[in-house]
């Protein structure tokens, strides 16, 4: 036998599917609003619904920033 093995093909397909499972990044506390309507909504209610969309119809959303300003002193 030589040393260098070919993996079966069970082997092959266990080790690609981890590789291939990107994973979601998700913000708890994230609050997003339509860009038609302005209706606002958290991460939880858009995950909870079968498609990403806003009571309007529209799928276009964009993440609300907070009101306070982080202030970082300059180095």
């Amino acid at each position: 036998m030589s040393e260098t093995q070919l993996p079966q093909s069970g082997e092959a397909t266990a080790a690609a599917a981890p590789a291939a499972e990107q994973p979601v990044k998700v913000f708890p506390g994230a609050v997003y609003e339509c860009v038609r309507c302005g209706t606002r909504t958290t991460q939880e209610e858009l995950s909870s619904l079968p498609e990403v969309k806003c009571i309007c119809g529209y799928r276009v959303f964009r993440k609300v920033r907070p009101s306070v300003v982080k202030q970082i002193k300059a180095v």
